[in-house]
């Protein structure tokens, strides 16, 4: 059940269109919620983006890794400029760490979105979840350089 608190014009125009939007593969439509100078950080996985083209390819990454992800948005409200989302995720982990082959885990994940929304436009957009139980490490494994010591 989603628990309105705040008008629902201010979330129309960001959080919930683009979870409705990434809910059904139009990750560009998505993307171009998001104003030219943002700051997207996923703190469950430690990463973070500032450039549209890298954001959208995370998301691709994600629905392909996940393919059965579904987001349920528990309770969202606002102040001001920023919308508050709890959440539960779920979805099917693989881990191909067994010889007999890959193991499936089903995954249920709590997090919370704070996304700041300024002239109709998202600029900042944070989760957080533990990483941990995520299992998630696959998925940000694509988007950290390695560094040689």
């Amino acid at each position: 059940m989603v628990e309105m608190v705040v008008g629902m014009e201010a979330l129309e125009g960001g959080v919930l269109t683009v979870l409705e939007r990434l809910k059904n593969g139009k990750i560009e439509d998505a993307i171009a919620c998001f104003a030219e100078e943002f700051s997207f950080k996923d703190h469950g996985v430690d990463l973070k983006f500032k450039n549209k083209e890298r954001l959208a390819e995370f998301f691709r990454k994600a629905r392909e890794l996940y393919p059965d992800s579904l987001l349920q948005t528990d309770v969202i409200f606002a102040s001001g400029d920023r919308v508050i989302s709890e959440w539960t995720q779920q979805y099917t982990a693989t881990e191909a760490l067994l010889p007999a082959g890959p193991l499936k885990v089903p995954i249920c994940l709590h997090g919370v979105s704070v996304v700041q929304i300024e002239n109709g436009e998202i600029t900042r957009w944070s989760d957080y979840y533990d990483g941990r139980t995520s299992r998630c490490t696959g998925l940000a494994s694509y988007f950290t350089d390695w560094v040689e010591l």
